[in-house]
């Protein structure tokens, strides 16, 4: 076990268009808001340093650790379809990079530590609330099993933020595979920059890919490697009813980690062309429509590599269209094979992929709850299973559910599920596909109401300690499984900038 991170800084051994060197600025009176040990474990920190004061002090921004070189990454990126040349990180400092007991290379982040070149005219700093909002949501979606970046730790940094209001500040510590972005690979391709899109290629295949080293097109191999790793993102986005809010091309990881936490959203009654992003007014990146941006945005990226695919333009096209078209095939068969799992259904037939179609028709002609509506009928599954507590009297199925019901265990009854000791293949399966508890928007405001206004954590901590454990239903946890009430519905989010 490591005292301190012991950084490293390859990406900065890139051609210095690819980042600007900046600390982070210090901030008054730091405090710790919460540490994540489990991640914190799992990266190699020493317990006794990421609870002290010079973890502390690290983690806000007010020392620099020995072998750090804090930099911020350069970036363009296509925002809601109109290309912008010049992003950045406006308010992130990357510390450096460091290497797990498992061999995994992570970047350490600091988003909320001031300004940086990128800034324009914001102040680089974060109000509380998206800190925590980050913070839950990411390590939910971790607990969820679906990629994402991670959050450390988050400080408070005893300053004040002006966002219409006077609002405590904050410091989330961000871990990442890597930072880099389709939006990286845009900006490198300014100008027609062909060296440069291959320096940034190499080091995301050396990094990330290695088994493209051995290739005979790396670079196509590159694109095709991130086409698939996005197919299955998106895919999993769906099956859990995430909404992302601002898939723009400088918020997609090559890496096919998920990232930026701001206006996202898991739904609560289901509503196919649900939209919560504040800023999204024309439903560009809609529930239902993220399969399909997230074709567009790879094609972005498609268009930057070109040169290094082929030295044939015409044939680079046709080699690139190549892999965009398997796209939709990919998420199609990631999509079906979750749905599937939702379903306890293990067979890849047209009468399941209809059946999970007809459910979504009736849950949106009803607006039933999504998460409570596949719980519902993972208790069905578990109900002569003495180990699986159901969620009893939280869900009330109109008479077309039940009927459609009828339908999915007579397909069921087809499938010959073997048993296997009390639990079935099939209840395990639903109950990983079908949480108990996911960050509902309501939850997360109370926490951020508690820490705004009284900087109160309890509710914080409260609440992460149940979505740690998303897939079993324990009743003294009820209240955070329920769907909210009218009052309670949040139908607009944030980006927090």
């Amino acid at each position: 076990m490591k005292k301190t991170p012991i950084f490293e800084n390859s990406y900065s051994q890139l051609p210095k268009k690819f980042y600007r060197k900046i600390a982070p600025s210090s901030v008054k009176a730091p405090s710790t808001i919460v540490l994540n040990y489990p991640l914190a474990h799992q990266l190699g920190l020493e317990y006794n340093w990421f609870d002290s004061a010079a973890a502390l002090n690290i983690l806000s921004g007010n020392h620099i650790a020995s072998g750090s070189e804090p930099i911020s990454q350069t970036y363009a990126g296509h925002q809601f379809g109109h290309f912008n040349p010049n992003l950045g990180d406006g308010r992130a400092v990357l510390l450096g990079e460091f290497t797990s007991p498992a061999g995994n290379r992570y970047d350490l982040q600091l988003k909320g530590c001031g300004r940086t070149p990128f800034s324009r005219q914001g102040d680089g700093r974060a109000p509380i609330g998206s800190v925590i909002r980050e913070y839950i949501i990411s390590e939910a979606m971790a607990a969820l099993d679906i990629p994402t970046t991670r959050s450390l730790a988050a400080i408070a940094s005893g300053e004040s933020v002006y966002r219409q209001q006077l609002l405590p500040g904050a410091i989330l510590s961000r871990i990442a595979p890597s930072h880099i972005r389709i939006g990286t690979f845009e900006y490198s391709a300014l100008k027609g920059d062909i060296e440069s899109v291959r320096l940034l290629a190499d080091y995301t295949i050396k990094r990330h890919f290695k088994t493209l080293l051995q290739s005979q097109n790396r670079y196509l191999g590159l694109l095709q490697k991130t086409i698939e790793l996005q197919a299955q993102l998106i895919a999993q986005w769906q099956g859990m009813g995430f909404i992302h809010g601002v898939m723009n091309t400088d918020n997609i990881l090559i890496c096919g980690a998920t990232i930026d936490y701001g206006p996202c959203a898991f739904m609560d009654q289901y509503k196919a062309d649900q939209v919560f992003s504040s800023i999204d007014t024309t439903g560009r990146y809609a529930y239902n429509q993220q399969p399909s941006i997230g074709q567009w945005n790879l094609v972005c990226l498609a268009q930057t590599m070109l040169p290094l695919i082929h030295q044939d333009i015409h044939q680079a096209i046709d080699m690139a269209q190549q892999a965009i078209n398997t796209y939709p095939v990919q998420y199609e068969d990631a999509y079906q094979k979750i749905m599937r799992n939702k379903l306890g259904l293990a067979q890849k037939r047209p009468e399941n992929q209809q059946l999970a179609s007809e459910l979504l028709h009736i849950m949106g002609q009803y607006q039933l709850d999504f998460s409570l509506c596949f719980r519902y009928l993972t208790d069905l599954i578990g109900q002569d299973n003495p180990s699986h507590e159901p969620q009893t009297g939280l869900f009330q199925p109109p008479a077309a559910l039940l009927k459609w019901i009828e339908k999915w265990q007579w397909l069921l009854q087809q499938e010959q599920v073997q048993q296997s000791g009390r639990n079935t293949e099939r209840l395990v399966k639903m109950k990983s596909a079908n949480p108990a508890f996911i960050p509902r928007n309501h939850q997360i405001e109370i926490v951020i109401r508690a820490a705004e206004d009284q900087l109160d954590f309890k509710p914080m901590h409260q609440l992460l300690a149940v979505l740690a454990e998303p897939k079993e239903y324990r009743a003294q946890n009820k209240d955070y499984a329920l769907a909210p009430l009218p009052h309670q519905k949040i139908v607009k989010t944030y980006c927090g900038t």
